[in-house]
């Protein structure tokens, strides 16, 4: 039995993007969950929770009960942590994102600097160049004793060589066209964890998953890079593998994104407005 789930964050109200998204996963499955990702709490709003319920309703959506929400999960993301942080794989990085830039920027200007640059892109953008990776225990233990803040970060080499080949299965289009078994590319050290957040979206979406017994994750085909290191941290943490359909996306008549800053077209607006349900769907080719 294929479950699939929609998982918006409640930043914001939904628009045209996200109704294809929710679609999408709605019908793809013959289980259809719906997942709040509210783990960042510092920009997440309860009105946007119900205005969520209200949006997908009103597409004539249904979907199982209860509905699972992040921000009280906090004790599988910890024991997560716990188990890469056994196998070595997990490091306090103390960077500003100032000082990754400017880190980046002198790796750029580097003689014959070309070839390192050019790979030097990860699933959350340009990959992090590694600053913090090989400091020593003494010097990661006084920088924590001072309060310095820090993120937790997974020395992908280290959990690549560890994990082996690895693959998924996409049955979607992908930004290429891409189909089939996919083999799982390098990724860069992303973060996992900070200070104010107990799990970074790439650690909570695979622990999520498993826990709802996800079979397939419908999404944007700009998420498709993140499969390669959630399926990594699938492998790491003895998760099951779910399968992947990556969609095309939504795009305004400049061909951009639709944002949540643009009320003209969130679901809520097009609704006051008169827009039908129907026409919706007729307007996003469904």
């Amino acid at each position: 039995m294929i479950v699939t789930r929609f998982a918006p964050s409640p930043t914001g109200l939904l628009h045209l993007g996200h109704a294809f998204a929710a679609i999408t996963a709605a019908e793809a499955g013959a289980r259809f969950l719906l997942r709040i990702e509210d783990i960042d709490m510092a920009r997440c709003a309860e009105e946007f929770v119900a205005a969520i319920f209200a949006d997908l309703r009103w597409l004539g959506l249904d979907w199982e009960e209860p509905v699972l929400c992040q921000s009280r999960r906090n004790a599988a993301y910890r024991a997560a942590l716990d188990r890469l942080d056994a196998q070595g794989l997990l490091y306090p990085c103390f960077c500003t994102r100032k000082e990754i830039t400017d880190e980046i920027a002198r790796i750029g200007e580097a003689p014959h600097a070309s070839d390192l640059t050019a790979s030097r892109s990860g699933p959350d953008g340009t990959a992090y160049p590694g600053t913090c990776r090989d400091l020593s225990a003494d010097e990661r233990r006084r920088k924590i004793g001072t309060g310095a803040a820090y993120a937790l970060r997974l020395d992908a080499q280290k959990a690549s060589a560890l994990a082996g080949p690895l693959a998924f299965e996409e049955f979607g289009a992908g930004p290429n066209g891409e189909h089939g078994t996919i083999a799982v590319e390098p990724s860069g050290d992303i973060v996992l964890a900070r200070k104010q957040m107990p799990a970074a979206y790439h650690l909570a979406v695979v622990v999520d998953d498993a826990h709802q017994g996800v079979a397939r994750v419908t999404r944007g085909n700009d998420l498709f890079a993140a499969t390669h290191v959630q399926r990594l941290l699938q492998a790491l943490l003895a998760l099951p593998a779910p399968d992947y359909a990556h969609h095309r996306l939504i795009l305004d008549e400049t061909g951009k994104k639709f944002s949540k800053r643009d009320r003209a077209v969130t679901l809520a607006s097009l609704r006051e407005s008169g827009v039908t349900p129907a026409a919706i769907r007729a307007r996003l080719g469904l």
